[in-house]
């Protein structure tokens, strides 16, 4: 086993420090390892280190199948950095991981749990399949104590599936705007500015639009033209629910070859539909997206521009955490709520 002792600062002249030693000033805001591990201890860093409270260092001596901090939290954080991932050298014991490119961060929520059931690993993440920028920090990895085992580590490693950033490809989009009241103009259609600012999230621009009544199979005809043009995602908006004149659900019904889903335990948009017709997808959007900033729409659109088309079960789990509470205070580009 590793042997650690303490050594008084003014006696440790000459020795070199076995760890990061980090220094919180808190008149200038400063936080960071001041001395790093290895440093070779001089006359000059004692008044430093005590201002630090530093009276001793630790004086580290490893035997055979030992790992120290940097090394283990460098493993570990090397086999969580998967596609879109990129790994730092270690800091003051611990590792940090950013996404390489915008998209969306995904992982397995259980190999997270399986490595902290060990107390002596610290994994810590952002949130899952939420949107991520170009070197956004997305995850920490550090240890507690100063050294582990060598079978310890390998513990850790191999509970441990990769974190990937599922890159955002712009999708050529097209808006079917339904209503009759809309088709006649008294009314305006409030949503696509919305969308556009959306879709911008994504890199996408939106490219058609049409507006159309409320008959099947005008709705119909209005999709089946924008995809047989190369449209890859078709938006339908209005006509969701259950009113005699909502009739987007069954056009949409009509075209596709495949309806994923329809309702989602999600407040706003519980009216929302999925459905496939080749590579084109199809989303029934409810009336909510043109009032709401945010809806069941957003977390939708995330996958879909990230390559993940949900399926039926993973949408019935949407309901933890699918009420949106504080969308209008949200920074984000594309919406974080309804993660799951």
């Amino acid at each position: 086993m590793a042997k650690i002792s303490y050594v008084h600062v003014e006696s440790a002249l000459g020795m070199a420090l076995s760890h990061d030693m980090t220094q919180i000033d808190v008149k200038t805001g400063y936080k960071g390892a001041r001395f790093k591990k290895g440093h070779i201890l001089r006359q000059e860093d004692v008044r430093l280190l005590k201002s630090m409270g530093k009276e001793s260092i630790s004086v580290l001596e490893l035997d055979e199948g030992d790992v120290h901090e940097d090394d283990a939290a460098s493993r570990l954080a090397e086999r969580l950095s998967g596609e879109g991932i990129s790994s730092e050298a270690p800091e003051e014991g611990k590792v940090a991981l950013s996404a390489l490119w915008n998209g969306l961060l995904v992982y397995d929520e259980e190999s997270i749990h399986r490595i902290n059931e060990d107390p002596d690993w610290i994994v810590a993440t952002a949130a899952n399949k939420v949107p991520v920028k170009k070197g956004e920090l997305v995850a920490g990895v550090r240890i507690v104590p100063l050294v582990m085992r060598e079978e310890q580590v390998r513990q850790g490693e191999d509970a441990v599936l990769p974190l990937t950033v599922f890159p955002f490809v712009p999708l050529k989009t097209a808006l079917v705007t339904t209503g009759k009241e809309l088709a006649e103009g008294r009314i305006r259609d409030g949503f696509a500015p919305k969308l556009q600012k959306k879709l911008a999230g994504y890199g996408a621009t939106l490219q058609w639009q049409t507006v159309v009544g409320d008959e099947r199979e005008e709705i119909a005809a209005a999709i089946t033209a924008y995809i047989e043009q190369g449209a890859e995602l078709v938006i339908a908006t209005g006509g969701m629910s259950v009113d005699p004149d909502d009739r987007t659900a069954g056009a949409i019904a009509s075209v596709a070859e495949e309806v994923r889903f329809k309702g989602v335990p999600t407040v706003p948009g519980a009216h929302l539909m999925l459905a496939l017709r080749g590579e084109a997808k199809i989303v029934g959007a409810p009336a909510c997206v043109v009032h709401d900033e945010w809806t069941s729409l957003d977390p939708l659109l995330n996958r879909l521009f990230a390559g993940l088309i949900p399926t039926a079960a993973e949408v019935r789990r949407w309901g933890v955490g699918g009420m949106c509470r504080k969308c209008r205070e949200c920074n984000y580009p594309v919406c974080v709520f309804a993660a799951r």
